[in-house]
């Protein structure tokens, strides 16, 4: 399974919707050099299916790159069907997934307008495995466990 990295988002905060910088440093076992997120636990890294968030966008909402809190938005991979695990290629990086969606509070902006949000179902979390540099428009490949 090969996708294509639309968006790299990062926050100073944790709580505030992330934004799209374009290219981000992956630190080992730590995150995005700049997001608030990064750290020695298990939920370094965010992923969010790009057709998921269009798919959100065609029901009226209007949400940037970022705006769910994910670090990387990717064209071509559901997160969702991926087992935790699954090791995610991508230039230099490798990250791991952790975890598959997250509690929602929800006082999240996105849930007081729209009454939904999909990050905790589509949502997916990693760990930075081998540190390098993501750019959006890197291809993104999933591991093949068979």
């Amino acid at each position: 399974m090969i996708g294509k990295v639309i968006a790299v988002c990062i926050s100073p905060e944790k709580g505030t919707q992330k934004r799209n910088i374009g290219k981000g440093i992956f630190i080992e076992d730590f995150g995005i050099q700049g997001d608030a997120h990064a750290g020695k636990w298990h939920r370094q890294v965010s992923l969010l299916s790009h057709d998921k968030i269009d798919a959100f966008r065609a029901r009226g909402a209007e949400v940037q790159d970022g705006a769910f809190g994910e670090n990387l938005v990717v064209e071509g991979i559901d997160f969702r069907v991926l087992p935790v695990g699954t090791r995610l290629y991508c230039s230099d990086v490798i990250l791991e997934m952790t975890q598959i969606g997250k509690e929602c509070h929800h006082g999240c902006e996105i849930f007081q307008k729209m009454g939904d949000c999909i990050m905790p179902r589509e949502g997916v979390f990693a760990r930075v495995i081998r540190g390098g540099t993501i750019c959006a428009g890197d291809e993104m490949r999933v591991e093949d466990n068979e």
